[in-house]
């Protein structure tokens, strides 16, 4: 049976989304949420409208990704919070895996010693091993960030494709 080759080049290049990432990676968290819009410009229902055609839809989201991106690195946030609190078994295992870490790096090598047994590094790091991996596949993680990234992407897609761009910018690139 041949493989069928999606051309993913193609389908993302017509958003323009090469070096979009790339400013993302070089700032810090504090720069990053510096520039956070406000709720009500974020959610400004007058500017939200039906776009005309798919390249109004791509003038659109290639306005709203950069401008508010920090709104979006929030919405992206909010959605993960949610998707742990509703899975509280991988919250579970997320904290027992942090945790139990820490514990045995707290060690600095040394053995656990229980007035009845003793247990070295590479035991507790085998018995979290296999405590924490069939919990973690029960846990159901990669149904979880497959709905995070669906999620994530029609909420930012949506918002990013109806919220229509102010009216000063539309007259500035005009001018240019």
């Amino acid at each position: 049976m041949a493989s069928i080759k999606i051309p993913l080049d193609a389908l993302t290049s017509r958003f323009n989304l090469q070096g979009r990432f790339d400013s993302v990676r070089s700032q810090s968290i504090t720069s990053r949420f510096a520039n956070l819009k406000p709720i009500s410009e974020f959610l400004d229902l007058k500017r939200l409208s039906k776009p005309a055609n798919f390249s109004e839809v791509q003038t659109r989201v290639n306005y709203n990704l950069g401008y508010f991106s920090s709104n979006y690195a929030v919405v992206f946030v909010m959605l993960s919070i949610y998707s742990l609190l509703t899975n509280l078994l991988l919250l579970f295992v997320i904290i027992l895996v942090v945790g139990g870490m820490y514990g045995i790096g707290r060690l600095q090598g040394a053995d656990l010693d229980l007035n009845f047994a003793r247990a070295t590094s590479s035991q507790l790091y085998t018995g979290l091993l296999v405590i924490a991996v069939p919990l973690g596949i029960w846990a159901s993680p990669i149904s979880t960030v497959l709905w995070l990234i669906g999620a994530t992407g029609v909420s930012v897609l949506g918002h990013a494709s109806f919220m229509d761009r102010p009216i000063e910018s539309a007259f500035s690139e005009e001018a240019v």
